[in-house]
């Protein structure tokens, strides 16, 4: 009999496999797409290596040779901050890695399957059925032949594909803005030297506070580019996807010299209102994991480790429950992942107002508030000993009136 089944075999799917089977327990990952397959999310935090390494799967992915990367580094009209990930003030490691997720994702689910779990890909998931003692999961193969399964429980792992929000009716509408990214893999040919390769790099557009980009180098001579804006600032622009994503490429001064020789390695994609939330992460029998319960944005890359912090979650709380102890799923699985999310929330609406970015641009610092800043870039979103873990917008936007010297007068140091 499966204990359980798994929707998907990106991050969370793979390291919740892991976990489970580590445990004792027989597992089904079923996968839509064949793998090896491109996403988007290319740049690790530092906390996503803690989590691979409990999960067993950190030394795969320090022999795939990703490139090393040691923080953010940020640009805005001939301004510049960076955060050193070892410079933060949570326990943990300090450095992560930039990875073409085709091969990272691949890595991972082959260590899922090396450890016991059984993966199948190509097949979709058309209908969920929880009413009963046990669910039932309508999977359909390329060949369209039909299987029903009755696990004991469901982890919905399918990311963007968002399998059981959309079958289940969970899905609400983001608080965040429609936003839209354009993105591309390039052979960058930047010359050495002329920008720290083990670094994301965010650029503000020049004239417009809530447009970015991204750079993100990998170590085989590509890296990934985007650029993100609303729906109608994306929509302005004539042309094809290639077309608008390298005419904004060149209006940031930097990035147009930066980028001069690179060569699209192929056409332009579009993701277009990205952001996600549901009703609830959790029901009789299943639990949603990163991407598929909600998406923030890919501002401060923390899609990968919020999806590899459910996983570890999911799979405890599993591991207990299977074993016939009593889980109240919302207490101790949905209330504490979303301390993280709502973090990384603040930090996203800090972004877009501005308030984060007149943080990060401020010349005098306090240390240890920049400490607390780059754990949080860094992925420690569930560090409760840092004080922005939970109160990120509230503080931001105080510490931002200080930073513009406009602050109100009972404001007192965060």
């Amino acid at each position: 009999m499966i204990d359980v089944v798994i929707i998907g075999a990106g991050p969370s799917g793979a390291v919740a496999a892991a976990l489970l089977v580590q445990r004792g327990f027989k597992v089904l990952v079923l996968e839509k797409q064949k793998f090896p397959r491109f996403s988007i999310g290319e740049s690790l935090l530092a906390q996503s290596l803690e989590l691979l390494d409990q999960a067993g799967m950190l030394e795969a992915v320090q022999a795939a040779g990703f490139q090393y990367k040691n923080g953010a580094a940020f640009a805005c009209n001939g301004r510049y901050a960076q955060f050193n990930f070892a410079e933060k003030s949570s326990p943990g490691p300090g450095f992560t890695y930039q990875v073409p997720r085709a091969e990272f994702d691949q890595i991972l689910i082959n260590e899922a399957i090396r450890m016991g779990a059984e993966v199948r890909f190509e097949v979709e998931i058309i209908a969920a059925d929880f009413s009963g003692t046990q669910p039932r999961v309508t999977a359909r193969a390329l060949d369209g032949s039909e299987q029903v399964y009755t696990p004991r429980f469901v982890l919905d792992a399918s990311g963007f594909g968002r399998v059981l929000p959309r079958l289940l009716d969970l899905e609400t509408p983001s608080h965040l803005p429609v936003r839209n990214a354009l993105y591309t893999q390039i052979h960058d040919r930047i010359p050495s030297g002329a920008f720290d390769r083990q670094k994301i790099r965010v650029t503000t557009h020049p004239r417009h506070r809530d447009v970015w980009y991204w750079l993100i180098p990998f170590s085989n001579g590509k890296a990934s580019i985007g650029v993100v804006g609303s729906e109608a600032f994306i929509d302005s622009y004539a042309g094809s996807n290639d077309d608008k994503l390298w005419t904004l490429q060149r209006e940031d001064p930097e990035l147009a010299v930066l980028l001069k020789d690179a060569e699209p390695v192929f056409p332009a994609g579009l993701l277009r209102g990205y952001s996600a939330n549901v009703k609830t992460m959790t029901g009789p029998g299943f639990a949603l994991l990163g991407n598929a319960a909600e998406f923030l944005d890919p501002v401060f890359s923390s899609g990968v480790t919020i999806a590899l912090k459910s996983a570890h979650m999911a799979a405890a709380l599993l591991g207990r429950q299977l074993a016939g102890e009593a889980v109240d799923w919302p207490s101790e699985f949905e209330a504490p992942l979303r301390v993280g999310v709502e973090t990384f929330r603040g930090f996203v609406d800090g972004w877009y107002d501005g308030s984060l970015q007149d943080v990060i641009y401020f010349e005098r610092q306090d240390p240890k508030i920049r400490r607390y800043i780059c754990s949080i870039l860094a992925g420690y979103a569930w560090d409760s000993a840092n004080p922005y873990v939970g109160r990120a917008k509230q503080r931001l936007h105080t510490l931002a009136q200080l930073c513009r010297g406009d602050a109100p007068a009972h404001a007192h140091a965060l």
